[in-house]
């Protein structure tokens, strides 16, 4: 059974190329295109990995992430935010509520592509 991958970011362009780029590597991919509709697909296809925006309209990815490792179902769900906080704070936050890695915009494909391969690995 193919890896379930949920990515999260309101930018229809990252969005379309990570969806793209994760069915190639043969993932099953589900989208989110706000924090809202992450929560629901969460709870509706408990994903093996999330890749996660922080700066949202409505929930943010913080509070997503923290609802990801607080839920007994998705609480071993990986967790990488890709995100255009690069500050050392906004980093060091996003591994303290539970991220696994943090990947700041503009990010390669490949380096996508490694980090969840990478995750798959070491679990």
């Amino acid at each position: 059974m193919p890896m379930k991958v949920l990515i999260v970011d309101d930018e229809p362009n990252i969005l379309m190329s990570l969806d793209f780029l994760m069915r190639k590597e043969g993932y099953e991919v589900f989208v989110a295109r706000n924090g809202t509709e992450a929560l629901e697909s969460i709870q509706n296809h408990l994903p093996d990995v999330v890749l996660l925006d922080i700066m949202m309209p409505d929930v943010d990815g913080y509070e997503i992430c923290r609802f990801i490792k607080s839920n007994p179902e998705t609480e071993n769900s990986k967790v990488i935010f890709i995100s255009a906080k690069s500050k050392e704070s906004d980093i060091k936050k996003g591994y303290e509520i539970g991220a696994d890695f943090y990947i700041t915009k503009p990010f390669t494909n490949k380096q996508i592509v490694n980090k969840v391969k990478e995750l798959f690995i070491t679990s």
